[in-house]
């Protein structure tokens, strides 16, 4: 990281925070954590808990505030530390990874709250919890080298970061990474139903549609050919994978679906914005 120790205060440890919480837990090298949750217990050695804004100690001055609560929270928390924290607001960066809320939206509230505060963006998704996680970034102009570097770097430990040059892309990384994990979990779900349905154990389905999500992963991760390659190396023609193929490729099948979905997640995260 940038600054090998960076003070971070996470505000919500939900299941995006929690997630990213565990994965900077696992990292080689943690930065000072401290997290504001009410419902988060205090169990746990390697981080301290605060229930409110209020119960930050005044030793404690982060260097960057990552916002993790639920977008219609945002103002309500921006304004609570912005009074906690008084003075030491004055040097903290916020790192919003909420969806929809934009970098001028977030900084017009802690302005309105009394402290103007530089805002950056990162779009992780639930795979940060193993070190696996896929985040877009952005860097509003406000926010210094310095900040830009450590909130990229929090991002990196925890797996893989794309920088976006226009904010507004990152409804895009919403729609394909942010969300992604599920279309992939709903995969797996779907192909273990199809297994048991012909006459496979539950354990053997859930076991042949994880392994085989898993694998393919690796492929894409590790070689060098993209994606339609890897597929078309597979699929023999006339065989048994051009036949299931022929299905999901239909007009109005995955060639459809799929950026449908991408684009309801799109504008999902457009209308979070107002």
């Amino acid at each position: 990281m940038a600054s090998s120790h960076p003070s971070i205060l996470l505000v919500g440890s939900g299941k995006m925070g929690g997630a990213m919480l565990d994965g900077w837990l696992a990292s080689k090298t943690p930065p000072k954590i401290f997290v504001m949750d009410r419902h988060k217990a205090n169990d746990d050695a390697r981080f301290s808990v605060v229930k409110t804004a209020e119960e930050i100690p005044s030793s404690f001055t982060p260097d960057i505030i990552v916002l993790a609560v639920k977008p219609a929270a945002a103002e309500t928390a921006i304004t609570s530390l912005v009074k906690a924290l008084g003075s030491r607001a004055s040097s903290c960066a916020i790192l919003s990874v909420l969806a929809g809320k934009t970098c001028l939206s977030l900084a017009e509230m802690a302005k309105n709250a009394g402290q103007a505060m530089p805002v950056l963006r990162a779009m992780p998704n639930t795979p940060t919890s193993v070190g696996a996680g896929m985040s877009g970034f952005f860097a509003s102009p406000e926010a210094s080298k310095t900040q830009a570097q450590i909130c990229h770097d929090l991002m990196l430990a925890i797996g893989e970061v794309v920088t976006v040059d226009k904010e507004e892309d990152l409804a895009t990384v919403t729609g394909i990474s942010g969300s992604g994990p599920a279309y992939v979990f709903l995969l797996a779900e779907l192909l273990e139903k199809a297994a048991v349905k012909y006459g496979l154990p539950a354990d053997s389905a859930r076991r042949l549609a994880r392994a085989t999500i898993y694998g393919a992963g690796r492929m894409l991760q590790t070689l060098p050919e993209d994606a339609e390659t890897l597929r078309k190396n597979v699929t023999s023609p006339n065989g048994t994978t051009a036949a299931a193929l022929s299905v999901l490729m239909e007009e109005n099948a995955w060639p459809k679906n799929v950026p449908e979905a991408v684009q309801a997640a799109r504008k999902r995260s457009d209308e979070l914005a107002s």
